[in-house]
C-alpha cells in the first residue's frame, strides 16, 4: 500500500455529499487535546458527539474519512504503509495534516497508531472507552467486521471515487490489525491493545469510560463545566449502521450509473458529431461520385 496521488471528486458524484479536502495540504489549526484510543464499538460515535457538544470540535472519527471527507483514506493508507509495511515515513508533520483541524481524535483506524499519536502529541490526555470484550466482539462482528468484508463495498470500489479510496483503506486496517483474522484474534487484540495503552499513560492523565456513565466523569477528567439540559448522546447502534452503510452503497452505486450514463451520452454526441463532420466535409464529393 505505496503512495497514491490525490485525484479530485468527479462532478457526477450527486448522490453524496461528501467534501473533496486534499488533508495533504493542510496543517494545524487547533491543538490536538484528547487521544480517544478505545477500539471501536466501545462507544466512540457517541463519545465524538459528546466531545463535540463540550467544546472539543472537531473530533476524529472513522466516519471523518468513510463518509465526510474520503481523501483523507489517502494519508490512513499512507500511515499503514509506514507502520506495517515499512514504506515511507509518516510522523507528527503527517499527523497534523490529516489531523489538524480536530482537538480529539477517536475510533479506528487511529487506534492502530495509538503509540505515534500518544508520542506525537505528548500533552493530551487519553480517554479509554471499554465495555465487555464478548459483547463487544459480537457487535463488532455484525458491523465493522461486515463492512470491512463487503463484497458488494468492493465491487463498487473498482468504480466509485470515495469507495475506490475507502475500501483499500478499511480492508487493510482490518486485516494487520487483527493478524488476519478478527474473528479467531479479536478477543485477545482486544485485551492486549488496552494493556498496551494503559502501560504508556500516566494514570492521571488516563480516563477509562464505560458508555452509561454519563457526563460527569468525563467533564471531571477534561475539566469543563458539565452540560445541565443535554442528554449524553447515544448513536451508532447495531442497526443503524448497518442500515447506513447499506445506505451508503446505494448512494455510490448511483453515483456510477450517473457517470455512466453521461460517458454514454458524450460518446453517442461524439459519434454523432463524427458523423455531421464527415458528412458536412465529403457530402458534396459522394454525391458527385
Amino acid at each position: 500500500m505505496a503512495f497514491q496521488s490525490y485525484t479530485p471528486k468527479p462532478a457526477t458524484d450527486l448522490f453524496t455529499s461528501d467534501t473533496d479536502i486534499n488533508r495533504r495540504e493542510c496543517s494545524r489549526v487547533v491543538p490536538m487535546k484528547i487521544l480517544a484510543l478505545g477500539l471501536g464499538r466501545t462507544g466512540t460515535a457517541s463519545l465524538r458527539n459528546a466531545l463535540k457538544e463540550i467544546g472539543f470540535d472537531d473530533c476524529y472519527h472513522m466516519l471523518s474519512a468513510a463518509v465526510e471527507n474520503p481523501p483523507d483514506c489517502l494519508m490512513w493508507s499512507d500511515a499503514l504503509a509506514a507502520k506495517f509495511d515499512g514504506k515511507g515515513r509518516f510522523g507528527r508533520e503527517q499527523w497534523d495534516q490529516l489531523t489538524g483541524h480536530c482537538q480529539a481524535i477517536c475510533d479506528w483506524p487511529a487506534v492502530a497508531f495509538a503509540r505515534e499519536l500518544i508520542e506525537a502529541y505528548p500533552d493530551a490526555k487519553v480517554i479509554l472507552t471499554t465495555r465487555d470484550v464478548d459483547s463487544w466482539h459480537a457487535s463488532t462482528l455484525r458491523t465493522v467486521h461486515w463492512r470491512a468484508t463487503d463484497p458488494e463495498l468492493e465491487m463498487i470500489s473498482k468504480f466509485d471515487w470515495a469507495a475506490g479510496l475507502y475500501q483499500p483503506m478499511i480492508s487493510k486496517f482490518w486485516d494487520v490489525f487483527w493478524e488476519g483474522d478478527f474473528e479467531k484474534n479479536g478477543k485477545r487484540r482486544f485485551r492486549e491493545h488496552y494493556e498496551e495503552v494503559r502501560a504508556m499513560v500516566p494514570k492521571e492523565n488516563l480516563l477509562e469510560y464505560r458508555m452509561g456513565q454519563g457526563w460527569q466523569p468525563l467533564c471531571d477528567f477534561l475539566q469543563v463545566p458539565m452540560p445541565i439540559k443535554t442528554k449524553f448522546p447515544h448513536v451508532n447502534d447495531t442497526d443503524g449502521f448497518v442500515e447506513r452503510c447499506r445506505r451508503r452503497n446505494r448512494a455510490q452505486l448511483m453515483n456510477v450509473l450517473l457517470r455512466m450514463a453521461v460517458l454514454g451520452i458524450t460518446l453517442i454526441a461524439v459519434v454523432l458529431g463524427a458523423g455531421i463532420t464527415v458528412n458536412l466535409l465529403f457530402g458534396d464529393i459522394l454525391r458527385v461520385l
